[in-house]
């Protein structure tokens, strides 16, 4: 993932630096449950932990030879603690070196994937960690303006009022959602697996590897092939595909309200930004627009991945070149997505004046189904009460005011009071349901 779209949480998981590091915890738990089952000598075991440790350019001189990262560092971790070069025919002649217990028992996804699974896990703590953000940022903001009415919209077009609040806790929720399906995929994926080449714990014990497994924090796989099935990170993939789904929803909802002609919010703009290069006047929502470009990447990368859930027998490697870019680069995308919509509503610029302006367009014609219940109430039929509410409705469409059409209607004249007729327009009596609805 390009620098632009990394954050640091993220970073410090997913760069080479840190998977190697998650290697070698890995290959460490497995010497100390070698020791613990009375294979490896203690001696041996606290020479290796005393000078184990990898080297990335070393790592890429032994790849250009084994041409495979986790037997180039393998081979760098036991030429440490061994003291001669790997590449060396020497290195080949060695015997009753503890390096000799590097690897012992295990095949290169019994590393990778535990490790992964650690990585995983602790990537989805780190989301974890900014919905927490999230949520408390929507909260501030339902606090101000929860209670400001502003007009809802269905097809683009002015439909019912609603309030600021509605809008936001609705968000507030499927983040909420969104939280919860994290924390069901996160402890889907917090597995490892010990079980050797084709997972049939030929070398190492299913006991063994979950005393392996628990000491870092996973549990061993139910049944792994070579690999842990991929169905898990599938699983995990679609969750953070829809969860960026609601982040685009979120931003697109605020690209909209921020068009010129509707102007209900406005994105933070600081003094000395540029919004156009030609147009000096321009405040374009360009962070929620990246959201929204974002967000397209991360579902493609989550189809990507379920086609990996399908494997040869029991293991192949077409799974191995897409993992090294989907499974990254979509957890450093949807943290960045998360912390970018923090940015974006904590400096949000809410306009309640233009909220009621928009309300009030075309002589609150948005108050049309009141007009049409109201006549039911007083015994017109639905059919006849939608006619009279759409003829009034036309003559706003023409450009008249909705509200005195109605007022000068013959049919409601008849069936209606003129209290009736307040009472209808009245914006009190349309809300007087939203604080059950919120609550």
């Amino acid at each position: 993932m390009i620098e632009r779209y990394c954050t640091p949480g993220m970073s410090a998981i997913w760069s080479r630096e840190a998977k190697y590091q998650r290697w070698l915890d890995v290959e460490m738990a497995i010497c100390r449950g070698w020791e613990r089952e009375g294979t490896l000598p203690k001696s041996d075991l606290v020479e290796i932990e005393t000078k184990a440790r990898f080297d990335l350019q070393r790592c890429d001189e032994i790849e250009a030879v084994t041409r495979h990262d986790l037997m180039a560092f393998v081979r760098n971790v036991s030429e440490n603690v061994s003291g001669i070069d790997a590449l060396s025919p020497l290195s080949e002649g060695q015997s009753n070196s503890p390096a000799r217990w590097i690897h012992f028992g295990v095949t290169s996804y019994d590393v990778i994937d535990t490790a992964l699974g650690m990585m995983m896990r602790d990537s989805c703590a780190v989301i974890s960690e900014s919905l927490v953000r999230l949520q408390s940022t929507l909260k501030s903001l339902f606090d101000r303006y929860g209670a400001t009415p502003c007009i809802g919209r269905t097809h683009g077009i002015h439909a019912e009022v609603v309030t600021f609040g509605h809008k936001v806790q609705g968000w507030s929720h499927e983040v909420s959602r969104s939280q919860e399906r994290l924390l069901t995929a996160k402890n889907e994926v917090s597995v490892g697996k010990i079980s050797g080449a084709v997972g049939i714990h030929a070398h190492v014990s299913p006991s063994l590897e979950s005393a392996i497994c628990h000491e870092l924090g996973l549990r061993a796989d139910t049944n792994s092939t070579q690999i842990v099935s991929r169905d898990r990170h599938a699983s995990l993939l679609c969750h953070l595909a829809v969860l960026a789904g609601t982040l685009e929803r979120v931003a697109t909802e605020l690209r909209n309200l921020q068009r010129t002609e509707i102007l209900e919010v406005q994105e933070e703009f600081a003094s000395g930004q540029t919004g156009s290069s030609a147009m000096p006047h321009k405040r374009n929502p360009w962070n929620s627009e990246t959201v929204c470009g974002l967000a397209r990447i991360v579902r493609g990368n989550a189809h990507a991945m379920l086609e990996s859930v399908m494997t040869w027998h029991e293991r192949d490697l077409s799974n191995s070149s897409l993992e090294r870019i989907v499974l990254p680069d979509t957890f450093q995308l949807v943290d960045f997505m998360v912390n970018r919509m923090v940015k974006i509503l904590s400096g949000l610029v809410v306009l309640p004046q233009n909220m009621d302006r928009n309300i009030r367009m075309m002589g609150d014609l948005v108050y049309s189904e009141h007009v049409m219940v109201a006549l039911i109430r007083s015994g017109m039929s639905r059919e006849g009460a939608y006619k009279v509410a759409q003829r009034c409705a036309a003559k706003a469409w023409d450009g008249g005011d909705f509200r005195r059409a109605v007022e000068d209607d013959a049919d409601v004249a008849r069936l209606l009071s003129p209290d009736q007729v307040v009472e209808i327009f009245s914006l009190n009596h349309h809300l007087r349901h939203a604080p059950a609805t919120i609550d």
